[in-house]
């Protein structure tokens, strides 16, 4: 993959085209990013893959991240590979959430309205799926400080912490939807993937040919890996607790 001063030559190529498109580069752990708008992707993407020299032709991975609290809060990240020269590189692309009240700068920086007092920034390494945590908890941060554990119903009988249809959590309208160019038509593998980050985590891909949920079902209520999910489960019953709950298997 690439090293550090060349993820900085390709950041130029690629900003020398089409100005703006790439916003910064990471490096870290051996694994070389481009961290780009979202309404950049696809040309940034399009760059890697028909540049004669990058001719990075497959999309071995998408997948998303939710960077709560900070700002942008979401990123699709694409696995890009050149099996030609084994080399690998990914691409990073920012997406605010439309839900909260924050704005946006052109450069992907949050802009905190001012009632809310405070200034955001790029969001810190830390992802879902275990793929990256520079930062926040173990395996990506699900419980300490994910914020997580202090929602109503974590815990508890089966079915408390899932949503109902009258549950205010979470906005389900597209309007409050984290939007993205699908790259179906770039990459036929990202089918299956962009539908797998639409269902757990409400990222809408326009143009996608089949956009609907793979693994919930169709009626279900909100996206379970956004980290504001609240935690469920069913409580482990042993035989010595039977006096104290009998009938506890129906």
């Amino acid at each position: 993959m690439p090293d550090g001063p060349g993820l900085e030559l390709i950041m130029a190529e690629v900003n020398r085209t089409s100005p703006g498109a790439v916003l910064d580069t990471g490096y870290d752990r051996e694994q070389a990013s481009l961290v780009v708008p979202a309404e950049r992707v696809r040309e940034v993407l399009e760059w890697l893959r028909d540049t004669p020299g990058q001719e990075y032709t497959f999309l071995s991975s998408l997948h998303a991240a939710d960077y709560l609290p900070a700002e942008p809060r979401f990123a699709v990240h694409y696995e890009l590979l050149n099996r030609e020269r084994y080399e690998r590189i990914r691409v990073k692309a920012l997406l605010p959430d439309p839900a909260s009240r924050n704005t946006f700068s052109a450069n992907g920086a949050a802009l905190v309205a001012a009632d809310n007092g405070g200034a955001g920034g790029l969001a810190p390494a830390v992802e879902q799926g275990g793929v990256e945590d520079s930062g926040g908890a173990p395996d990506g941060g699900l419980s300490e400080g994910s914020g997580r554990g202090d929602e109503e119903g974590s815990g508890g009988a089966p079915g408390e912490g899932r949503p109902t249809e009258s549950s205010s959590f979470p906005p389900t309208s597209s309007s409050e939807s984290p939007e993205i160019d699908s790259v179906v038509d770039l990459f036929p593998t990202a089918d299956f993937q962009e539908r797998e980050a639409y269902d757990f985590f409400g990222i809408v891909f326009r143009g996608h040919p089949d956009l609907r949920r793979m693994f919930m079902p169709e009626d279900y209520v909100g996206h379970p890996q956004r980290r504001d999910f609240p935690i469920g489960g069913e409580p482990v019953i042993f035989t010595r607790d039977e006096p104290a709950d009998p009938g506890w298997w129906k």
